[in-house]
């Protein structure tokens, strides 16, 4: 009798022990996949701002049509999530980079087109 207790003892430690592994990888998961949707709706928000920029008449502090002299305002530029930089602008588009606030190598790249369209979505790291 013994023996079999202590082989259910030692059972249920495995089990115990399989199931915080587990747990841990599904927070882990969560929580990569979290700030790539705070970074996805951050970028929307700086697409709006810059689409916004093009659209306004260059004595408003706009760019009359043109992204070429968009950038991003500080307050826009870092958060808790990431950090936002403009990586190319042409007068009808304009290339946004996102680095992960958590992880370096996480990136996400997108382009704003004359119309005000996010397009052209490049993940990197853990986010792909």
């Amino acid at each position: 009798m013994g023996q079999q207790q202590l082989l259910f003892v030692i059972l249920g430690v495995i089990i115990v022990g399989v199931a915080i592994i587990a747990g841990i990888s599904m927070f882990s998961a969560q929580s990569v996949a979290f700030n790539r949707d705070s970074i996805i709706s951050d970028l929307n928000e700086l697409g709006a701002h810059a689409y916004e920029f093009r659209g306004r008449l260059r004595t408003m502090g706009g760019g009359q049509g043109d992204y070429s002299t968009y950038s991003i305002p500080d307050i826009l530029a870092y958060n808790s999530d990431g950090t936002y930089s403009v990586q190319a602008a042409s007068p009808n588009s304009l290339t946004f980079l996102a680095v992960s606030a958590v992880n370096a190598s996480n990136t996400v790249v997108v382009t704003i087109d004359s119309d005000g369209k996010l397009e052209n979505w490049t993940f990197t790291g853990d986010f792909q």
